[in-house]
């Protein structure tokens, strides 16, 4: 399933998304199936899977921990593309990276890969979308959605080229500063939606900062979909093998998507 049908099955039944970040290889790659088999069972609507890197700049410290514990069990993309395609995917997969390993590997070969694998479409969080026509070109030859940012500080200027770069959903970053698990999401992701509105159609959700089920509901009354990336990412690292915490886990997970229903 791509991901304009997902938001359009979700919107039939009066639903936003949940969007489920984790860190491919951590806890570990062999691990990837089962724990994305599970996170669709409780109710992810479409799953982010990040490639690890070495300088991850987009990302808080939870998140960089765990793309280096990756690395460290020398988890590279070429696995991870081959774990992906071992998976049963039910629900769209962005797979969320950086540029350079697409460029050393050659574009039009790497999003040929990522659709292959069973991508639906890409987030490379260190393109600006000015400068990233030859990824665009190659992902749309690929059949491959790119999803671009905006953050609170974006002008209207940088807004716009967002909204007309993105396809799939927009990635409307809720602060400024890194990934990480927040209190309460930032009121000025509110007034940034309502800004992208301007641009696009196309469905906006929110990121960074986002860990609880009263915040998912928060933003799902101005966004299309909700994003959870760091709280999940340490939960898995923490408590993944441990059979009761996996099972706390993922009932906590399908509170988070009951805060996504209208």
């Amino acid at each position: 399933m791509n991901l304009s049908a997902k938001f359009s099955e979700l919107q039939n039944r009066g639903e936003k998304a949940l969007v489920l970040f984790i860190t491919a290889g951590d806890p570990s790659l062999e691990a990837l199936p089962e724990i994305s088999e599970a996170l669709q069972e409780a109710g992810a609507d479409i799953l982010e899977i990040g490639l690890p890197f070495t300088d991850p700049i987009a990302d808080g410290p939870v998140i960089q921990a765990s793309s280096q514990r990756a690395l460290d069990r020398g988890v590279r993309p070429r696995h991870v593309l081959a774990k992906i395609a071992e998976c049963n995917f039910q629900v769209p997969v962005v797979l969320m990276g950086y540029y350079n390993p697409a460029l050393r590997w050659g574009l039009s070969e790497f999003a040929a890969e990522c659709k292959s694998a069973g991508a639906s479409g890409t987030i490379m969080c260190d393109v600006i979308p000015e400068e990233a026509g030859d990824w665009i070109s190659a992902s749309k030859q690929a059949g491959l959605d790119t999803v671009f940012l905006a953050a609170p500080t974006s002008t209207p200027e940088r807004q716009k080229v967002v909204c007309e770069s993105s396809s799939g959903f927009v990635y409307a970053v809720s602060r400024t500063g890194v990934t990480g698990a927040g209190e309460s999401a930032a009121a000025s992701s509110e007034e940034l939606v309502s800004q992208l509105r301007k641009y696009t159609s196309t469905p906006i959700c929110v990121g960074f900062g986002i860990s609880q089920p009263d915040q998912v509901r928060e933003v799902c009354q101005y966004a299309d979909g909700a994003i959870i990336g760091s709280w999940l990412v340490n939960e898995l690292a923490s408590h993944w093998e441990d059979s009761a915490a996996r099972k706390t886990l993922l009932s906590q997970i399908r509170e988070l998507k009951g805060a996504t229903k209208s």
